[in-house]
């Protein structure tokens, strides 16, 4: 075993594919548009993308600034660290936990139900859901061990077939508009002067919760002054575009008129029942099978990135030391992940057990606690851009740079304001429900845990206490004045 991680492994297009599996375009364009035309009636939902694909455009222009001086697979958590200070950084490193656990496990009931309907549904077998939960989790622990480059050749190979079904479907849509004629009116911004504009953005953010995870893996790459930057822009302009298209060219499709009645009425099922209706139906059977290759990319992905912040946590004594080994043969943090691995069997035990609903409770319940999570890191994260280099002129950033950053912190501010606000939206639950305070109440808790148990490291293990924040740094020991 070691204690670093490989270097040099990640390239610009594995990185982008690690970022591009966490979106998970292809359940995003099938489940939560359709989802977000239905529970808010918003029609507006294809310019809404392109309004938050900018605001975390924004975010990226401090965010990859400080990748040139923070480089530390904690990501966010260093990064808070570094702006707000060792205790807060303990902070944010459980909410992170919390959050990316929340997000990767969750995938497994959506993977689960959404397989076992398919195979129902074509071969007339019955396969429960946690069978297929449990085959998906043993193969995202396999290749959680091995070489990160491996991992992402997985990941390249499944991102470009959901792209690629996506764009077909995408040309067979607006070639097909309902009233005859394409229609723009969706993508039109005069949708966003309204009142109701609430929902829609919380629900629609959720959707690029992933497009951060270059910094994660800023130490495995070949270059991470230029690879994290040129990453982190590359993927945020290609998701939003293809969100933003692929939504039109649903409306296009059903008419902005009839979209939220259409979704309604078909749910997920919207993009393969227009996919099957221009191609056929083997055709709608294929993105079908492709939307679960797109839920295990995310699945492995985010499995990658709570394994590397467990690691980075664990180096800096955080958490137990044990968690900063690594395998000495592919460099992987080997031991974080097989706790993320036992965290994830643990999970669908429990539920395969208990009876609760894999949907309802495991992807939507921890997949939305998971969401409000990484939008409330990524504010908090803005605000410590800000201060970091307000404290230190001689990073050098410039005033466009200051000027993006104070914008994201006031904009993904508002943003987790609307999200807790609209908690029983984003769940589908009725207002007032226990869940829609709990799960915020979860943060505030592992936040004010992490302030005390940095606080408390700084008055009994003083030596353990500097290492925080200073990643790879940490292996040469304590500062010593």
């Amino acid at each position: 075993m070691s204690r670093t991680l490989a270097e040099r492994r990640v390239g610009s297009t594995t990185m982008i594919s690690f970022v591009g599996a966490a979106a998970a375009p292809l359940m995003v364009v099938a489940a939560l548009t359709s989802t977000a035309w239905a529970v808010t009636g918003f029609v507006g939902i294809p310019v809404v993308f392109l309004l938050i694909g900018a605001v975390l455009m924004l975010f990226a222009v401090g965010y990859t600034a400080m990748s040139r001086h923070v480089t530390n697979a904690g990501a966010l958590y260093s990064y808070v660290t570094h702006g707000l200070g060792r205790p807060v950084g303990v902070g944010a490193a459980f909410i992170a936990l919390i959050a990316y656990n929340g997000l990767q496990v969750g995938l497994y009931g959506a993977l689960g139900v959404i397989g076992s309907e398919l195979i129902a549904a074509r071969l007339g077998v019955t396969v429960s859901w946690w069978i297929l939960a449990l085959v998906s989790w043993a193969a995202v622990a396999a290749l959680g061990v091995l070489r990160i480059d491996i991992n992402g050749r997985v990941l390249t190979l499944l991102l470009a077939a959901e792209c690629a079904i996506i764009l077909v479907a995408d040309i067979v849509m607006i070639a097909n508009p309902a009233s005859g004629s394409v229609s723009f009116e969706t993508l039109a911004p005069s949708n966003l002067a309204t009142l109701a504009i609430g929902a829609p953005i919380v629900v629609t953010a959720t959707a690029f919760v992933g497009f951060e995870a270059p910094t994660v893996y800023a130490e495995e790459a070949r270059d991470p002054r230029r690879t994290v930057p040129l990453a982190t822009f590359t993927a945020l302009l290609v998701i939003a575009a293809l969100y933003a298209l692929s939504s039109w060219a649903l409306t296009v499709n059903f008419g902005p008129d009839g979209i939220v009645a259409a979704s309604q009425e078909q749910g997920p099922e919207l993009l393969f029942n227009a996919v099957a209706a221009q191609l056929g139906g083997p055709a709608g059977d294929i993105a079908r099978i492709l939307l679960l290759t797109s839920i295990f990319a995310g699945l492995l992905s985010f499995h990658n990135t709570v394994a590397r912040y467990s690691f980075a946590l664990g180096r800096e004594q955080v958490l137990p030391s044990v968690l900063g080994l690594t395998s000495r043969r592919s460099g992987s943090p080997k031991v974080g992940s097989v706790v993320q691995s036992s965290i994830g069997l643990v999970v669908l035990v429990l539920f395969a057990a208990t009876g609760l609903d894999p949907m309802v409770h495991l992807f939507f319940t921890l997949g939305t606690g998971g969401g409000l999570g990484v939008l409330t890191l990524l504010a908090g994260t803005s605000i410590s851009v800000v201060v970091f280099f307000a404290r230190r002129r001689t990073a050098g950033a410039s005033i466009p740079t200051m000027i993006a950053a104070v914008l994201s912190s006031l904009l993904l501010c508002t943003g987790v304001g609307l999200a807790l606000s609209n908690m029983d939206v984003l769940l589908g639950v009725p207002p007032g429900t226990p869940v829609t305070w709990a799960i915020p109440a979860l943060y505030v808790v592992a936040l004010a845990v992490g302030v005390l148990w940095g606080l408390r490291m700084r008055r009994r293990s003083p030596d353990a206490y500097t290492l925080i924040g200073r990643g790879a740094l940490a292996e040469l020991g304590p500062v010593r004045d």
